[in-house]
């Protein structure tokens, strides 16, 4: 535990990186097993699936590709991940009616292939024996970290409409090690 302890200073400690610097395809390294996530997971404690979509097709991106993810980790004995849902996949009772009416005739209809998929990844993770966390961030934007927001554990938050994708980066790294958010949903936002 003190060595994760330092490693996680360590990695706090770091210049803050933009999204657009961690977009990108990992290649994996080591002995080759067949598996698309040959040697990313070697000697790794904690993950952050934050993988998506262009377009609104059909799509299992998210429910086969977090189940490769899933194994992976099992193989290697990696159990802390965090996964990037979306916060509109249930709607909100404490949203205000016209938003709810917006998230749930407009917003799922538009992208109901996706949550779909969403759901179905849900499912797995939450079956799972990984200490998961699905994040579920409403609207992502660019703007820098701020470090402050609000979220709630197997709950809703109020008018809860946006988030930076730093400040949802920030959430994850400050709780990779905070028990209470194991094998939860948190919905986070300003």
């Amino acid at each position: 535990m003190r060595d994760q302890q330092i490693e996680l200073e360590e990695f706090r400690r770091l210049p803050p990186v933009e999204p657009r610097e961690m977009v990108g395809l990992w290649k994996g390294r080591g002995i080759p097993a067949g598996h698309p996530f040959d040697g990313v997971l070697e000697n790794k404690d904690v993950v952050i699936s934050a993988i998506g979509v262009k377009g609104t097709g059909p799509t299992t991106l998210y429910s086969l590709g977090n189940s490769h993810l899933l194994d992976a980790m099992k193989r290697k004995g990696v159990r802390r991940i965090f996964f990037i849902s979306a916060s509109a996949l249930d709607i909100s009772p404490v949203l205000p009616f016209f938003i709810r009416l917006v998230a749930k005739y407009v917003v799922q209809k538009i992208l109901r292939n996706m949550y779909a998929d969403l759901r179905e990844m849900e499912h797995l993770v939450k079956t799972s024996d990984a200490n998961w966390t699905i994040m579920r961030p409403p609207r992502l934007t660019d703007k820098s970290a701020t470090g402050h927001y609000r979220f709630a554990i197997n709950s809703f938050l109020k008018n809860c409409l946006k988030i930076s994708r730093a400040d949802l980066a920030h959430f994850m790294i400050h709780n990779v090690t905070n028990e209470a958010t194991y094998k939860t949903t948190i919905e986070i936002g300003y």
